[in-house]
């Protein structure tokens, strides 16, 4: 288990916002015990003129023992530079590329949805002829459920864009749309390569909140035994929001889940 844990970057997003400052981060990574990162608001790589490229990201991460397992990147960037895409990802030695949710125009109809499978179909061609796997990462309006046929719109996701797109559950976003995120993995066998580990807890006249793995209400030993069996290479540790410092949630969630039994 431990060789698969990985640690989200949006959840650091505060503090990536130089080199030194990505780099300091990559190293507390690595000194809690995660063997992998997935590459996401890091803001020394963003923009026009990053301050760290590909290049020197690789160059740091195996400064820090780490592995790039997984990124998200913009859609635009997929739609309009994947040529520079596939070779930013080969670059870093990443597998795995996720787009953080549906975005755009597309909207959260049932003919959006299929509108975005067409456009997605030849990016993910493009990246599986060169070893990469694309995937797409859910919150919860993906669960909306069409009036006309009771069915979420994930649900198009999962059946029309089998078996070439990944689906990137994040267990968080599931449940607060109602969803057992078991049962997805159980439907995604194959698909699921990279998962966002998330707990949800309930705080007193606050209600639910995003909290550090093993200090909420998620069962984690069932959903891990259904990721095994789902072929679920890497758990990637990620909180949005945070009640305390980031790093002791990621250390806390590290803790848990490395001494987890399943």
């Amino acid at each position: 288990m431990i060789s698969k844990l990985a640690a989200q970057m949006y959840t650091l997003r505060e503090y990536t916002k130089t080199a030194a400052m990505f780099q300091a981060c990559l190293q507390v990574c690595h000194e809690i015990g995660y063997a992998g990162v997935q590459l996401s608001a890091v803001g020394c790589m963003n923009g026009d003129n990053p301050e760290v490229s590909a290049s020197q990201a690789k160059e740091m991460l195996e400064n820090s023992g780490l592995i790039c397992c997984a990124t998200h990147r913009p859609w635009k960037r997929y739609v309009e530079n994947i040529d520079e895409e596939i070779q930013f990802h080969k670059t870093l030695g990443c597998d795995y590329t996720a787009v953080g949710s549906i975005g755009g125009d597309y909207g959260i109809e049932p003919d959006g949805y299929r509108r975005f499978l067409e456009d997605v179909r030849p990016i993910i061609e493009q990246f599986k002829a060169e070893g990469i796997r694309f995937g797409f990462h859910n919150h919860s309006n993906e669960f909306i459920r069409n009036p006309a046929t009771g069915k979420p719109c994930y649900d198009i996701l999962i059946e029309e864009g089998a078996p070439d797109l990944m689906l990137e559950v994040d267990t968080y976003w599931a449940v607060v749309a109602g969803v057992d995120p078991s049962a997805l993995f159980e439907r995604c066998k194959g698909r699921v390569p990279v998962i966002h580990v998330k707990d949800m807890e309930v705080v007193a006249k606050v209600g639910s909140v995003m909290c550090p793995v093993g200090e909420g209400n998620l069962d984690w030993p069932h959903i891990v035994r259904v990721c095994e069996d789902a072929g679920t290479e890497w758990y990637v540790v990620e909180q949005d929001d945070c009640r305390r410092d980031p790093v002791d949630c990621l250390r806390s969630s590290w803790d848990y889940l490395s001494e987890l039994r399943f």
